[in-house]
């Protein structure tokens, strides 16, 4: 298997991530224990179970720990809009932000599709 760092998925959820934290340092200082700080956990969540991932040696495992970047890219998508519902930052600079994520979303579910196909491959034997 491939090195995280080698992966499109990694390098585009570290990207989001400085982004995050980009724009959360923006934020209004009263969100620093709220919102601001809840998007940046999401945010590093990402490519961090994404590495850790990687590194633990199974595909079931990895597979695993792939859902659960997908799972945090999905609660980032969420406070993505409720900081346009409450007006936290430009409409237009958080449109940017969502599309990144629902790239690396659907990024991360081709990468665990193809794990579990090749997962699912029985070896084949010569007669």
């Amino acid at each position: 298997m491939k090195s995280h760092k080698e992966l499109n998925v990694w390098k585009n959820a570290m990207e989001l991530a400085a982004n995050i934290y980009q724009l959360t340092s923006n934020y209004p200082k009263n969100e620093v224990f709220g919102i601001s700080s809840q998007m940046r956990r999401a945010a590093v969540s990402i490519p961090s179970n994404i590495a850790e991932g990687s590194a633990r040696g199974s595909r079931k495992e990895y597979i695993r720990f792939l859902y659960i970047a997908a799972g945090s890219a999905s609660e980032l998508e969420t406070q993505l809009e409720l900081s346009i519902r409450t007006k936290m930052a430009e409409r237009i600079q958080i449109e940017k932000l969502q599309e990144k994520t629902t790239t690396i979303l659907k990024m991360l579910r081709a990468l665990i599709r193809s794990l579990k196909a090749t997962s699912n491959q029985q070896p084949t034997t010569n007669h």
